[in-house]
């Protein structure tokens, strides 16, 4: 199992992209969004603590906080995650993803919450080096 992990620093703007398998990425399933997880799950130092804000599966389609489990479901939607209509009062019924992480979800969106000592950007420098 592997996940691409995207994590946002809204400090700075900056956002980094990680590949996590393995007992870590087993770790994250069953989670939901809106969750805080510890940095240790992505490889991080473990003063940080990140937000699940989001994610997609491999065909691309969003995961949405107000879906419940791993399913997917195609719902009439009137904007947000999922879909942005081109003016008012257009509806649409689209493929969204639940809330929960399971095996078919392929990238996680997440956003820092609790920085650490270390910045984000020192850390993945030197990773990549």
């Amino acid at each position: 199992m592997e996940f691409k992990v995207v994590i946002s620093d809204p400090s700075t703007g900056l956002a980094y992209q990680k590949v996590i398998s393995g007992a870590n990425a087993n770790k994250l399933i069953g989670k939901k969004i809106g969750d805080i997880v510890n940095g240790t799950v992505v490889e991080l130092p473990p003063d940080y603590e990140l937000k699940i804000c989001g994610g997609s599966d491999r065909d691309g389609v969003p995961m949405r906080k107000d879906i419940p489990g791993n399913v997917r479901k195609r719902i009439l939607l009137a904007g947000g995650v999922g879909y942005k209509p081109k003016e008012n009062g257009l509806r649409r019924k689209k493929a969204v993803r639940g809330n929960t992480i399971g095996r078919e979800i392929v990238q996680i969106n997440m956003k820092v919450e609790k920085h650490g000592k270390v910045p984000l950007a020192e850390f993945f420098k030197e990773k990549q080096s």
